[in-house]
């Protein structure tokens, strides 16, 4: 009787054991998406959300004057830089390339979006806020500055009522990779097809015949 007793509790705790084994299989990311606060993101598409959660997230609270602690900040920025740009590639969808200064305070690159099947690119750069992360960084495009009425003074480009405070609520989460995938990659996006289709953006192939003739 005891011998049945013990294999039957030995059964039931196997059998507790597969379901939960199960249940984790089921969700993978749910881990990683708890981590982020503010998670229903109102204001974005659900390509942006599905990205945002596989973005590697940070965990050093430290701007450019905070010395040994800045620098392990830039470590975990270049991680989840480089985890973003592998993550695009694999998508086919690959569309930024930027590098920083020596003591990554002064970041600098370019972007690019693709429509009707021609790749327009522009300069890209900001500065890091001494108040970062806390504050978010203000991403430039130069070229496109007075273009469009979605931009700033010197080419700063206009971001969603909804950017801030998602951006507060998961300070010091989110760094420079999460600022490109919520900021430009969808203004880009809304921004890019208008200034085309306006005129007020030329291909450089146009460019270079018009210049030509």
């Amino acid at each position: 009787m005891r011998l049945l007793r013990s294999r039957l509790i030995k059964a039931n705790w196997h059998t507790q054991k597969k379901r939960e084994l199960k249940a984790q299989q089921q969700t993978p990311n749910q881990s990683t998406k708890s981590t982020i606060k503010g998670s229903t993101m109102e204001g974005w598409d659900p390509s942006t959300k599905s990205t945002l959660t596989q973005i590697p997230l940070l965990s050093t609270k430290a701007g450019p004057r905070d010395g040994a602690a800045w620098t392990q900040r830039l470590k975990e920025e270049y991680r989840s830089l480089i985890a973003y740009t592998s993550m695009n590639k694999s998508k086919d969808n690959d569309w930024f390339r930027i590098a920083a200064n020596a003591d990554g305070t002064r970041w600098t690159g370019k972007c690019w979006y693709v429509h009707n099947l021609l790749k327009y690119e522009f300069d890209l750069q900001f500065d890091i806020p001494v108040t970062y992360p806390s504050t978010a960084p203000e991403i430039e495009l130069p070229q496109l500055d007075g273009k469009t009425q979605k931009m700033y003074r010197g080419g700063k480009i206009c971001l969603t009522v909804h950017f801030k405070p998602l951006w507060a609520k998961n300070c010091p989460r989110f760094g420079i990779a999460h600022a490109l995938c919520l900021g430009l990659a969808p203004w880009l996006a809304a921004e890019v097809p208008i200034l085309v289709d306006s005129g007020m953006v030329k291909h450089k192939d146009d460019t270079a015949s018009a210049s030509e003739s």
